[in-house]
């Protein structure tokens, strides 16, 4: 029996699990060619680079959407996050795209060829490809953001996956889809929502299913889940954290008190452990053949804001 363990001692987001499948082996190569059978390869393209966060060598992995728009690309910076201290009690971004914030928090520690992840400018620089800007105020225009929840599953089940891959992904996206239904007090059939109709969050959880049939798992476990403190700013205001996304997700789930003043866990990355962790409990007895870290956006002080996966027999 392959076992993979989710250690989410920093928390766990979308693009959180894929570095961490990719840093335990999981082929990225193989993902890529995976999703062009969505047919959205127009959309976006992937990232994934190493760095070292806090001393620890891990993954990072990114969705760059394409912004068909202006023929121009950019990060689009789903999050808006402007925070330069970690001990605000409010940061500032759009609830619902959760995945891909680009940090300000001062990340010098990898390669600064990649300055996507540590751009602090705010304009628009069509010109110039070495600078991917984070902050992109075009999405609100990007005519593929609003999917709603039918077309999501009408892409999964079209695009011909292994069927193990396509049960996965759309009992993610139906956690996630209920979730946001049961908050906005609207049946699932008429969830239409920017938010995991993002095509981050459709990469981020459609190719965690794709690296997890491809390593073969047979059962998934994870640690308990902390969520982060403080408030966030969403679409509808300022709110606690957990988002209310995040904390309906979790319903069911053994979360854990956390003094950090971020949000820690993002809904897709809390559905998707949600839904396939079978088991909360500490690493589980193995013999470990393999582990990977994936990288978060955030920089704290006193740990490494990464996931580690831990796959074993």
């Amino acid at each position: 029996m392959k076992t993979l363990y989710f250690d989410c001692f920093s928390g766990i987001s979308g693009d959180m699990v894929i570095g961490a499948l990719i840093d335990a082996g999981a082929d990225p190569n193989r993902l890529v060619e995976e999703l062009k059978k969505l047919h959205i390869d127009d959309e976006y393209k992937l990232k994934w680079t190493k760095l070292v966060k806090n001393g620890i060598t891990s993954t990072k992995f990114d969705v760059v959407l394409l912004n068909n728009v202006q023929d121009h690309t950019h990060d689009h910076d789903h999050e808006h996050h402007h925070e330069h201290d970690h001990e605000h009690g409010h940061e500032h971004g759009h609830e619902h795209h959760h995945e891909h914030e680009h940090e300000h928090d001062h990340e010098h520690d990898h390669d600064h060829d990649h300055d996507h992840n540590h751009d602090h400018n705010h304009d628009h620089d069509h010109n110039h490809n070495h600078h991917h800007h984070s902050h992109s105020h075009e999405h609100e225009h990007h005519h593929h953001e609003h999917r709603a929840y039918k077309d999501i599953v009408g892409l999964i089940e079209s695009a011909g996956f292994a069927e193990p891959v396509k049960e996965m992904a759309l009992k993610i996206f139906k956690r996630i889809g209920e979730a946001e239904g049961h908050i906005h007090g609207i049946p699932l059939e008429k969830v239409h929502f920017h938010e995991v109709g993002a095509v981050d969050s459709i990469i981020d959880i459609i190719g965690a299913a794709i690296l997890i049939h491809q390593l073969e798992i047979d059962v998934i476990k994870s640690s308990p889940i902390p969520v982060g403190t403080g408030r966030i700013h969403i679409d509808h205001g300022i709110y606690p954290v957990p988002a209310p996304a995040t904390l309906e997700i979790l319903k069911g789930v053994p979360i854990e008190q956390s003094d950090i003043r971020f949000e820690l866990t993002t809904p897709t990355g809390a559905a998707i452990v949600a839904v396939l962790a079978e088991e909360f409990c500490p690493i589980p007895s193995m013999k470990v053949t393999s582990i990977g870290y994936g990288a978060g956006t955030k920089t704290f002080i006193n740990h490494p804001n990464v996931l580690r996966v831990i796959i074993g027999e």
